[in-house]
């Protein structure tokens, strides 16, 4: 297994009448993918993910394996409106950015609480799909006592961090034990992804509606190196636009 990677936790204070204007301006209602071109615009391919995006108060938080001098180097060459949106650096009314070293050696056994944002989807012959509504549909249609959302999606988390027969074992796989879990919040969302432009097109945009779940309950560590690949990869798809991200808590 390759090295524990180095992980720190950044905290940004997005401010929210430059990012509505930057949700104008580049004509997306998608505060994930807003999100995901201002990091990009202020961090280049070395964008912090996966990232959480709370409220305006509490702002944005996001793995990241930049230390602080290479994080000050990326803040004082980032697109001027980019990182005046984020709230990098001070003045202008923002707190600054903050980064302190988070642990990737966690005890054997350690038990903790965890909250994370998913879009559990799954492949199918339509392309992406609400893993509920493929279980639904495999349950001959029917919902109610024959199909519980809670149930489909804390199956679809185990299923991500368990080893995948017949695939290579991952990094982050086998990392953790899951004590409890519950849906804690559920909405259906947009999301608007672009496609790879072409030799010769343009990259064309569209929107996917789906699921936009919030999972939290205990975990224990069963494996620390690969817990440490986990929260610097996140947990799912879309891990570069607000889910994903692994918040941890003490257990009590």
């Amino acid at each position: 297994m390759s090295n524990v990677p180095a992980l720190h936790l950044l905290h940004v204070q997005p401010d929210a009448r430059l990012l509505a204007t930057w949700m104008v301006r580049y004509r997306t209602q998608d505060e994930g993918e807003a999100l995901h071109g201002l990091l990009r615009a202020a961090f280049g391919t070395q964008a912090p993910q996966p990232f959480r995006y709370l409220d305006e108060q509490r702002g944005l938080l996001a793995y990241t394996a930049l230390d602080a001098a290479t994080l000050e180097q990326h803040i004082a060459l980032a697109d001027p409106q980019a990182a005046r949106t984020l709230g990098l650096g001070a003045g202008h009314g923002h707190s600054g950015c903050r980064l302190r070293p988070f642990p990737t050696d966690w005890p054997l056994g350690k038990v903790l609480g965890f909250a994370v944002r998913v879009r559990p989807t799954v492949r199918g012959a339509k392309g992406e799909q609400d893993a509920f509504l493929h279980a639904v549909a495999a349950a001959g249609g029917k919902e109610g006592d024959f199909v519980s959302r809670e149930a489909v999606y804390v199956d679809w988390l185990r299923a991500q961090l368990g080893e995948r027969p017949g695939q290579p074992r991952q990094p982050w796989q086998g990392a953790v034990e899951l004590l409890d879990v519950q849906l804690s919040a559920f909405a259906r969302s947009p999301i608007r992804r672009h496609s790879q432009a072409g030799a010769n097109s343009a990259r064309k945009g569209r929107t996917i509606d789906g699921p936009d779940a919030t999972l939290t309950g205990h975990l224990r560590v069963t494996d620390p190196t690969a817990f440490a690949h986990l929260l610097a990869r996140g947990i799912g798809r879309h891990r570069s636009y607000g889910f994903g991200m692994v918040l941890l808590h003490r257990a009590d």
